[in-house]
């Protein structure tokens, strides 16, 4: 009789997963946070929520529709911070907070996994690099997080994208993204959908900061290189998308190229998400021509 396989390091990928995901270009990995995580990164952002000052920052709404006019000084700067940012439908017309602060909150980010304990040490974890080394990447290394809310009612949309699209690498693309559920997310509240092969398209739209020499992070202007397709209003391709419905602990893997969008939620219950981008700095580099751009002294550090 033959040896037992030896035993996959927790987080590994088995090569029958690694195979769906280079063939659909996304992988839904169940119980990959456990309870305790799950409730710990709950807590924390709770916490930071609470300790939010709106009065000590700018109020920043994220979009997807028109990111040219929601991509402001703060939100450029926002990969050396932790910083917040507004539901489009967050403000009523004098101004005023519709809800209190911690129902109005689209998403924080982009630099958890490096400035905040709790968040380090789950986007850090021994499992996470055991997943992303499975996926054959020398050098794994986060370049941006966030903490998605999906507010009951008021959450909004997120356009279908690439987030290749947001965070390129040279000479070929390398993002993969690793988004966790911390609440149940369906149809009913603005769950993933992901679009099976689209990654085996090149990247359809590049997001770009032009920046004067010795600019800081915070300055430039952003312009967009190619369009994307209308994905979601063919039909056909429409109907090809696949929801993930999720339960709290559950982990989505996203290749850079794949399609992905989710709906507004106008549920009365939230959908709150922790999601981790993923380089390989051992066979690409970071473009310096990307929105996120990091501070003399504060580089990307890989796993």
């Amino acid at each position: 009789m033959g040896a037992d396989p030896a035993p996959l390091d927790p987080g590994a990928l088995t090569p029958e997963q690694v195979r769906k995901f280079q063939t659909d270009g996304f992988l839904v990995l169940e119980h990959f946070a456990s309870p305790e995580e799950v409730a710990s990164m709950l807590s924390r952002a709770d916490a930071l929520v609470e300790d939010f000052d709106t009065a000590k920052h700018p109020r920043s709404v994220f979009s997807t529709k028109d990111q040219k006019r929601t991509s402001d000084a703060y939100f450029l700067d926002s990969g050396n911070h932790v910083s917040f940012f507004f539901e489009e439908d967050a403000f009523a017309e004098d101004g005023a907070l519709k809800q209190p602060k911690r129902l109005s909150i689209n998403k924080m980010g982009h630099a958890l996994h490096d400035l905040d304990p709790t968040f380090a040490a789950f986007s850090r974890s021994a499992k996470m690099k055991a997943l992303t080394r499975s996926l054959g990447m020398a050098r794994p290394t986060p370049v941006q997080s966030m903490y998605i809310f999906k507010q009951p009612s008021i959450g909004g949309e997120v356009s279908a994208h690439q987030d290749s699209t947001f965070l390129h690498t040279s000479p070929k693309p390398t993002c993969v993204g690793v988004w966790v559920a911390l609440e149940d997310c369906t149809t009913t509240n603005g769950c993933l959908w992901a679009l099976p092969g689209s990654h085996g398209e090149p990247v359809k739209k590049r997001m770009l900061v032009d920046r004067q020499e010795g600019g800081g992070p915070e300055t430039g202007s952003i312009r967009f290189e190619g369009e994307y397709p209308d994905w979601l209003g063919d039909d056909a391709v429409k109907k090809t998308f696949t929801p993930l419905e999720t339960k709290a602990g559950t982990a989505v893997l996203l290749h850079g190229e794949n399609v992905h969008y989710s709906a507004p939620n106008r549920s009365p219950v939230s959908r709150h998400a922790y999601s981790v981008h993923f380089i390989d700095q051992g066979v690409a580099a970071w473009d310096d021509a990307n929105w996120l751009r990091r501070k003399e002294g504060f580089p990307f550090e890989p796993l």
